[in-house]
C-alpha cells in the first residue's frame, strides 16, 4: 500500500491520524495542494478527482475518500477499534463523524476556498481541472455554519470525555482536524467553551496528532 498525502490538508490528516491510532507504517507520496500539483496530469492519472488522500493497494486498487481508507483499513486492523464497536455505537459514530464532516470541515473549506487567492479558481474540492469560481458570500455562511459547530461539541462532551461516548473514535479525528483547520482562517474555539477546550488539548495531545 501506499497513501498520496498533503502535509499541510486537514482531509489526509484526518487518514493520518487515523493510520497512527492504528499503529500501521504506510509509505506516503507527498503532493503539493497548494502549489496545484493534484491537479496536474501526472496526479489526475492517478486520481482523475484530483482529491487526497488516495490509497493505492499492491494491486493497483484505489479509493479517494478518507472514510473509505479508513473503513478498509479498520476490516484489516479492527484493534483499536476507531469506528465503533457494536452496530449501536458505528451507526453513532458514523452519524457524528459526518455532522462534524458537514458543520467543521465542509464549512471551514467554505470560507477557506472562497477568500483564499490561491482558490479563485478552484473553490470546490474534486473537480480535477474544471475551473470553479469562488463565491464569496460562501464565507459568511460557512462562519455561521462553525459557530453551530461550536456549540454542537460542547453540547456533546457535556457528558462524556469524547465527542461520540467513552472511547477516542473517528469522530475526534474528524473534529480536532476541522477546529485545527478552521483556525488558518482565524476562527477558534469560543472562549466560554470550556469542555470543548478540555476535549482539545487532550486530543492534540496524542501521538497521532503529530502524525
Amino acid at each position: 500500500m501506499k497513501l498520496y498525502d498533503c502535509a499541510v490538508a486537514p482531509n489526509p490528516r484526518r487518514a493520518r491520524m487515523f493510520i497512527a491510532e492504528k499503529g500501521i507504517e504506510i509509505p506516503k507520496v507527498e503532493v503539493d495542494i497548494l502549489g496545484g500539483e493534484n491537479l496536474k496530469p501526472e496526479y489526475l492519472a492517478i486520481n482523475p478527482r484530483g482529491l487526497l488522500p488516495l490509497l493505492e493497494l499492491d494491486d493497483g486498487t484505489r479509493f479517494d475518500e478518507v472514510m473509505a481508507i479508513c473503513r478498509y483499513l479498520e476490516e484489516l486492523y479492527p484493534s483499536p477499534c476507531l469506528l465503533g464497536r457494536t452496530p449501536v455505537e458505528r451507526a453513532q459514530v458514523e452519524s457524528l463523524q459526518r455532522k462534524m464532516e458537514f458543520d467543521g470541515m465542509i464549512a471551514g473549506s467554505e470560507v477557506f476556498r472562497n477568500q483564499h487567492p490561491q482558490f479563485a479558481n478552484r473553490s470546490i474540492p474534486g473537480g480535477g481541472g474544471v475551473e470553479i469560481e469562488a463565491i464569496p458570500a460562501l464565507v459568511q455562511r460557512g462562519t455561521q455554519t462553525l459557530s453551530r459547530f461550536f456549540d454542537a461539541l460542547e453540547a456533546y462532551l457535556e457528558n462524556s470525555e469524547f465527542i461520540a461516548g467513552d472511547a477516542f473514535t473517528m469522530v475526534d479525528i474528524t473534529a480536532v482536524c476541522a477546529v485545527d483547520f478552521v483556525g488558518w482562517v482565524k476562527i477558534s474555539i469560543p472562549e466560554g467553551n470550556a469542555r470543548t477546550k478540555a476535549w482539545y488539548e487532550a486530543v492534540s495531545a496524542r501521538p497521532s496528532a503529530k502524525a
